[in-house]
């Protein structure tokens, strides 16, 4: 680890000595200080009970120097809450590193590689801080662009273990990829076709058989070493219509479903159509996932060993009670059907139709949502919103919780006041009605700001009608930021209830907080 850290530096320090290129970086650091609350604070956790504060801090840099790019992350996390929820997690290292460089119509990239397939469902590598997602391939990747219509790609390397700096899983990905940007007439098409292989080591393979060999005879199968997945995708654009669609099936492979391991094959079908004038907008999208289960090992949950990334049909909801919510993509069993509809007549008002139908392939039902919302900005110092949910979610499924489905309404309302073009205050309510889960919920919001530097915030969230078992508490939330050029720093009292946190289409499960929480973020 040292070496990498140390290679890297002198490289950047090398070049920058001998060539006038361009050296830039950020920073970022968040620091938490827990406050116990036995109330809404599971008992014997040690970030609470003894450790008392936690963080984790990124800094990266980036050289640019004649079609040549070196970049270097370094990655430190002291008590963090942000990987196990309820443990501490202390690592420090290089997070990441890359270079990278132009030769003509060739690119290449040594080191850790961000990139994805298609719209991400055979493939997908990326960085998501506040979920801790970091599945970087590290390995080497080539483009090169043949001609002004076609451009090839292929890579190949391993994944990055995320339980730790610098590690990796030792499975072995390949990857080629083919695309294409063509104008027939009026029309204007992207296609796109690919092809990836991952290739398991030994020690994933004993682990697979000896979980084989203690199943039922009925149950066994003959693991293979290979899985091979392919993906075609084109988006066409003609006049004031848009469609992406993709395809992409994957062979047979030890799969975990349920807790047991299966040889299934899958499939993936996604495709949104979306058309457009003056006033009106309206997109469709739809989706069929069966046993499209991408991971590293079939051993691996949750966000470890992640290859893909599964579009998700339902619009995650910025608002505090709907995203509470939120409908996960399915990677084993998932249709899914969204329509969207925009009216916007004139600069005044907009107003906002969705219904969202997910269900299992067997027609067991997911999610259900019925959305309205609207804004008005025809005052001269006033924008008035609102707007209703209807939703029915499925527990089980997205919470792994006994109670099978919840029923909820959900109406909303918010106004900016613009007191001069500096200063605005805004204020947001909403009341979700329902009687399961932990019951009917207010929240309520006044945020203040002062631009372009100061920002305000005081917001509670209530559980004012609790369903047996639960109690009747305030989570209470107090915000202040200060931006400078590049710099802000934001500090908050926080009580979160806990529930699903989403961002960039993955979600997953948060435990409840109580306490301070500090960021500073910064580039150069």
């Amino acid at each position: 680890m040292k070496r990498h850290l140390l290679s890297v530096a002198a490289m950047l320090a090398f070049s920058s000595s001998f060539a006038q290129g361009t050296l830039s970086g950020d920073i970022m650091t968040n620091v938490n200080f827990f406050q116990n609350d036995d109330k809404i604070i599971e008992p014997n956790n040690p970030l609470y009970e003894k450790y008392k504060s936690g963080g984790e801090g990124w800094l990266s840099l980036r050289y640019n120097q004649n079609g040549f790019t070196g970049f270097l992350r370094v990655d430190a996390f002291q008590n963090s809450n942000l990987k196990y929820l309820t443990r501490p997690m202390t690592t420090f290292g290089v997070g990441a590193f890359s270079l990278s460089k132009d030769i003509g119509d060739l690119s290449i990239t040594a080191g850790y590689i961000y990139d994805q397939v298609g719209s991400g469902i055979l493939f997908r590598s990326y960085e998501d801080r506040g979920l801790l997602i970091d599945n970087a391939l590290v390995g080497l990747s080539l483009k090169y662009k043949v001609n002004d219509h076609l451009l090839v790609k292929g890579f190949a390397g391993q994944q990055k273990n995320n339980n730790a700096v610098n590690t990796f899983y030792a499975p072995i990905f390949k990857s080629a990829t083919i695309e294409g940007d063509f104008d027939i007439k009026k029309v204007h098409l992207n296609p796109g076709i690919a092809t990836l292989n991952r290739t398991l080591d030994q020690g994933s393979m004993d682990g697979i058989v000896g979980t084989i060999n203690s199943s039922p005879l009925a149950e066994r199968f003959i693991p293979k070493y290979n899985m091979y997945a392919f993906t075609a995708y084109n988006n066409l654009t003609w006049s004031n219509i848009n469609w992406y669609a993709e395809a992409a099936y994957k062979t047979f492979e030890a799969v975990s479903i349920n807790g047991k391991l299966q040889n299934h094959d899958g499939s993936t079908l996604y495709s949104n159509l979306g058309w457009a004038k003056k006033g009106i907008g309206v997109n469709l999208t739809a989706k069929r996932t069966e046993n499209f289960v991408m991971r590293t090992a079939p051993s691996l949950t949750l966000l470890d060993g992640m290859v893909n990334w599964q579009p998700v049909v339902a619009i995650i909801r910025p608002h505090r009670l709907l995203a509470r919510y939120s409908p996960a993509s399915q990677d084993v069993s998932e249709m899914s059907y969204k329509a969207d509809v925009l009216i916007a007549p004139n600069d005044d008002y907009n107003i906002n139709l969705n219904y969202t139908h997910t269900n299992k392939l067997n027609g067991e039902s997911l999610y259900r949502e019925i959305f309205a919302d609207g804004e008005y900005r025809g005052f001269k110092k006033w924008i008035l919103g609102g707007g209703i949910q209807y939703m029915e979610y499925n527990l089980q499924v997205y919470r792994n919780e006994p109670l099978p489905y919840m029923f909820s309404i959900t109406p909303f309302v918010e106004a900016t006041y613009r007191i001069n073009d500096k200063q605005a205050i805004r204020t947001e309510w909403e009341y979700q009605d329902t009687k399961q889960d932990m019951g009917s919920w207010i929240f309520g919001l006044i945020e203040y700001t002062i631009a372009p530097r100061w920002s305000f915030a005081l917001s509670d969230m209530y559980n004012i009608k609790p369903t047996p078992g639960n109690e009747k508490l305030h989570y209470y939330n107090v915000f202040t930021a200060y931006t400078k050029g590049p710099h802000r720093m934001s500090v908050a009292y926080v009580k979160q209830v806990a529930g699903i946190n989403c961002t960039g289409g993955v979600c997953r499960y948060e435990p409840a907080f109580s306490g301070v929480r500090v960021m500073i973020t910064s580039s150069f």
